[in-house]
C-alpha cells in the first residue's frame, strides 16, 4: 500500500514487469482526476494520444466519453479515471484478458485501494471481465450491477471507441444504452456519497490540462 497517489505514479512510471512495455510505446500511463471521488472509470487500455499525453481516454474515444459524461452531470476533473492495461498494446489492438489479469493485479488493485470508491464503471470488455469474471460478456451485463472482489458495486457500460465503429440506427441505440448506464453509476453514488459534486461548471479541457506531461512524456524515444 503506498502513502499517497503521487507515490504508486512514480513506482509505476518505472514499471518494466511485461511485454507490453517493449510495445513500441512511451511506457505506462497513469490515471487523471482527483483521488478523492467516490466514483472510478476504468477504461481498457491507452490508445496513441493517450500514450502520448501520459493519462487514460483523452483521445477521441475520451472526447465521446467526455460528451456521455456532460450529458448525465460528470465533468472528468472532479473523478477519477484508469486503465485495466497502462501500457499502449502495439497496432492500437486491444488487450487481452491474460494482459489485463496481470497488470491491473499489479497497479489497478493498489490504485482502488488507495481511491477507495463507492462506485466503479467498467467500461468494455476487459474491464468486465478483470472486475466480474472470464465469462463477462459485454453484451449480456451491461447495465447490470455486479459486486466487485473490492467489495465496490459495478456497472459496465459499452466502451466509447466501440460506438465510435457504429453507425445508423445501431449508434442511437447504443449511445442511449450508454446514458442509462452512466446516470445509474451518478444516481448510485449520489446515495452513497450525498453531497459530493461529480460536474464542474464547464467540461474539462483535458489535452490542455496534461500538455505538460505530454511535453515530458515527448522526450521519451518509443
Amino acid at each position: 500500500m503506498y502513502n499517497n497517489i503521487a507515490e504508486l505514479e512514480t513506482e509505476l512510471a518505472l514499471c518494466r514487469q511485461c511485454a507490453l512495455c517493449r510495445e513500441g510505446n512511451r511506457g505506462p500511463t497513469s490515471y487523471n482526476g482527483v483521488t478523492a471521488s467516490p466514483l472510478v472509470i476504468v477504461g481498457e487500455g491507452p490508445g496513441g494520444v493517450e500514450d502520448e499525453y501520459g493519462v487514460p481516454l483523452v483521445g477521441p474515444s475520451g472526447q465521446l466519453l467526455d460528451k456521455a459524461l456532460w450529458s448525465v452531470g460528470i465533468t472528468r476533473d472532479l473523478i477519477y479515471t484508469t486503465n485495466i492495461v497502462k501500457c499502449r498494446p502495439k497496432g492500437n489492438r486491444t488487450p487481452t484478458v491474460e494482459e489485463g489479469r496481470f497488470c491491473a493485479g499489479h497497479w489497478l488493485d493498489e490504485e482502488i485501494a488507495f481511491v477507495r470508491p463507492k462506485v466503479i464503471v467498467a467500461l468494455g470488455s476487459v474491464a468486465l471481465k478483470y472486475l466480474y469474471g472470464d465469462n463477462a460478456r459485454i453484451t449480456k451485463d451491461r447495465g447490470r450491477w455486479f459486486d466487485t472482489k473490492y467489495g465496490i458495486s459495478a456497472i459496465a457500460t459499452y466502451h466509447p471507441a466501440y460506438l465510435l465503429r457504429l453507425t445508423g440506427k445501431d449508434l442511437v441505440k447504443a449511445k442511449w444504452e450508454v446514458y442509462h448506464d452512466l446516470k445509474a453509476a451518478v444516481e448510485k453514488s449520489g446515495e452513497l456519497v450525498p453531497g459530493y459534486a461529480l460536474k464542474a461548471e464547464a467540461p474539462a479541457n483535458l489535452l490542455e490540462m496534461y500538455s505538460s506531461r505530454k511535453q515530458e512524456r515527448s522526450l521519451i524515444p518509443n
